[in-house]
């Protein structure tokens, strides 16, 4: 039997504090642009059948329960105790929250809480320029708000984050990984605010290279959605942060998460994340798992759940990974290709030593 120490979830959101019926919560389980099929849910991908296999036991039904009896037990016991029953039985000891996600969300105090765990934020970059523009009146002025709050972010948070899908940031990236000039800065500052009266989101490629090197800066770790950008896009950036005592932990996302390993694999401080992969891949867990420990060194993979919204996803993602885990190395050393001692101690450091070292957790505690 594998052992591990209580989970860090180093890349996840709060959970929602309102009540849910089938249709919104189904729309919760995956990302989707629109509804099922016709005659079918969201429970019927492997997201969902890891729930229903995961989570009825948690809360007093048998694994693989009807969707109906799981929502109508959850709102039997309310919003918060289901919360608290999910998170809980997930094992996980220490949380990292991204605070930038929109919706009615809970915070990191109240995550801890709930799960009975340790909590940090994770400080998400677009969110502080959008706090530093509220305080500005000309470009002058939100450059400097936006540098003083970096630097306050950093004296409270473990990691930053840019909400930037893969695309937008290999767009910025791709050409001109470099920090930009003075004058590019000002210029890309300028039409920002000049278009966020219009709503536009921070998306111009030079305030977004201004916003990562900002943290770069920090020595903070930086955490990046990398998966869908092409193959190269963020190599240069990778290459142009070496040595600058910032760690950069990837978020690949399935089915890219080859790309982020090979990534940890060539560079000192780059990471791989596992990720909201293994509960998407649900029963096909362990050989994802696998590929990933094919690829990248032991030490530059991380725990997380990716969980967002519904606390089930937050528990599938953990109790996945523990299955998923036991299952490979369990089966590597029935083959006697590793040894119980190496077992346990590798499934240690991807599950909570890892991030606790990357994250200097230990230097908060």
């Amino acid at each position: 039997m594998i052992e591990t120490p209580p989970l860090v979830d180093q890349h996840c959101h709060g959970v929602l504090r309102t009540e849910l019926g089938l249709g919104t919560f189904e729309a919760q389980l995956i990302r989707s642009a629109g509804p099922p099929a016709a005659g079918t849910t969201f429970f019927d991908t492997q997201t969902g059948f890891a729930v229903r296999r995961w989570c009825p036991p948690l809360l007093g039904l048998e694994p693989h329960c009807a969707p109906a009896r799981y929502l109508a037990r959850r709102r039997e016991l309310g919003v918060v105790e289901t919360g608290r029953l999910l998170l809980r039985g997930s094992g996980v000891g220490a949380y990292l929250v991204d605070t930038g996600a929109p919706g009615d969300l809970t915070g990191p105090k109240e995550l801890a809480l709930a799960g009975r765990a340790e909590a940090y934020e994770v400080v998400r970059l677009e969110l502080l320029a959008e706090q530093a523009a509220d305080t500005s009146g000309t470009v002058a002025a939100f450059l400097a708000n936006l540098a003083g709050a970096v630097h306050h972010a950093a004296a409270g948070a473990v990691a930053f984050t840019c909400g930037a899908g893969a695309a937008s940031l290999g767009a910025a990236l791709a050409g001109e990984p470099e920090p930009p000039g003075p004058g590019e800065v000002r210029g890309a500052a300028g039409r920002w605010l000049a278009g966020r009266a219009r709503g536009e989101a921070v998306r111009d490629p030079v305030l977004l290279r201004h916003l990562l090197w900002s943290a770069v800066s920090s020595g903070l770790p930086l955490q990046l959605h990398t998966g869908g950008a092409e193959p190269g896009q963020l190599t240069g950036f990778v290459r142009a942060t070496a040595g600058l005592g910032a760690p950069l932990v990837l978020l690949g996302g399935y089915p890219h998460h080859r790309d982020a390993a090979h990534l940890a694999a060539r560079y000192p401080h780059v990471h791989a994340d596992l990720g909201a992969v293994l509960a998407r891949t649900g029963a096909r867990a362990a050989a994802v798992l696998a590929e990933l420990l094919e690829l990248a060194p032991f030490g530059k993979l991380l725990f997380s759940s990716g969980g967002r919204a519904l606390p089930e996803l937050h528990a599938v993602g953990a109790l996945v990974f523990r299955e998923a885990l036991g299952r490979v190395l369990g089966g590597w050393v029935a083959d006697g290709a590793w040894s119980w001692r190496d077992a346990d101690r590798v499934a240690g450091m991807i599950a909570a030593g890892n991030a606790r070292r990357v994250y200097r957790l230990d230097e908060r505690t």
